[in-house]
């Protein structure tokens, strides 16, 4: 006999009032803290049957439906489902039983008559029930988003318990590996196709490779948590892509062509005569796909740099320039400055 269900609000430590924000936050923040993934030897066990838990209870809270269910009917919400459809679909009775006013403590008595067996904790034997959708995180580098790109994902998946094949128990006590689930969690890896030009924040659904459906039912969905790595060179907005272009102060004095980096090869680019520090250039096309197929922009930043040694020869050529007159530089500064 299969241990008795815990209450699903218990399990992510919330209270009944929980809004579908806090269900949210709290599946996230315990998935990480009991993912079998970070445990090794008789703690990866118990974290398994934990983050089983916490999975059936974020999926059965997140979904109002499903919620409106657990709330009236508890941990048989199932079978008051699959006892109300069986009750329309013969007429409203089952041999003398009233068409309503019926209670939860008697839905398993109600299927063993209807099914000829008992029901049990992953629904009544003959009704099918998706599988848990899974969800996992993933991280790209902006090349990655350049291009789109394939990524292996390892995951837990619930397959039938070796030790009791799926059925509980062991001679008439619950399985001291499964705990009485009929399940376990072994590893797998598959590979996913994340599109180019995904943003971080997105969440990527991959049909059918959730966890396995419980009497015939169709496996769950996977979901891919997105988020984009930081570059060492560039930055992103939207579409677009920034980044810094160190020039030597003759480059841009008198202009002249210079290569520069880009997410694919380098290229060469113009910098006219008179540029400034920190004006930009702007690459069309450079930057990252768009949603309706274009690209977005690269724009490079001019960064004026100084040699940090200077030879005799540069020296009196600096020297030279220094004794050419020129405007101050600083006297717009200091008159408003000076300025209320």
């Amino acid at each position: 006999m299969a241990s008795p269900q815990r209450d699903y609000y218990q399990i992510l430590g919330l209270s009944r009032e929980a809004s579908a924000d806090d269900i949210k936050k709290a599946y996230r923040r315990l998935a990480r803290q009991y993912h079998p993934d970070l445990h090794a030897g008789t703690k990866k066990v118990e974290m398994e049957r934990k983050f089983k838990e916490l999975n059936e209870a974020q999926e059965v809270l997140s979904d109002p439906e499903k919620r409106k269910k657990y709330d009236q009917h508890g941990s048989q919400w199932e079978q008051a489902e699959a006892f109300e459809q069986a009750r329309r679909q013969t007429g409203g009775g089952f041999g003398g039983r009233a068409s309503t006013g019926y209670s939860t403590g008697d839905f398993s008595d109600i299927f063993e008559n209807l099914f000829g067996g008992s029901a049990r904790a992953g629904g009544p034997r003959g009704f099918a029930s998706q599988g848990e959708d899974v969800e996992t995180d993933v991280a790209l580098s902006l090349r990655e988003v350049l291009s789109g790109v394939t990524k292996r994902v390892s995951l837990m998946e619930a397959v039938s318990c070796r030790s009791c094949r799926g059925s509980g128990s062991l001679r008439g006590r619950p399985c001291q590996v499964c705990h009485g689930s009929g399940t376990g969690m072994e590893p797998t890896t598959i590979e996913v196709r994340i599109p180019a030009g995904v943003l971080a924040g997105t969440r990527v659904r991959v049909g059918g490779k959730g966890q396995p459906g419980s009497n015939g039912g169709k496996r769950g969905d996977l979901y891919l948590h997105v988020s984009i790595k930081e570059d060492r060179i560039f930055r992103r907005q939207g579409s677009d892509l920034h980044a810094t272009l160190p020039v030597w102060p003759w480059e841009a004095a008198l202009g002249a062509e210079v290569m520069a980096p880009t997410l694919g090869e380098p290229v060469r680019v113009k910098i006219p005569a008179g540029s400034r520090a920190d004006s930009k250039l702007r690459l069309k096309g450079k930057g990252l796909p768009t949603a309706t197929g274009t690209h977005g922009d690269l724009f490079l930043t001019l960064q004026i740099v100084m040699s940090p040694s200077i030879s005799n020869e540069e020296r009196l050529l600096y020297e030279q320039l220094a004794r050419q007159p020129h405007q101050d530089p600083r006297a717009e500064l200091i008159i408003k400055a000076q300025q209320e």
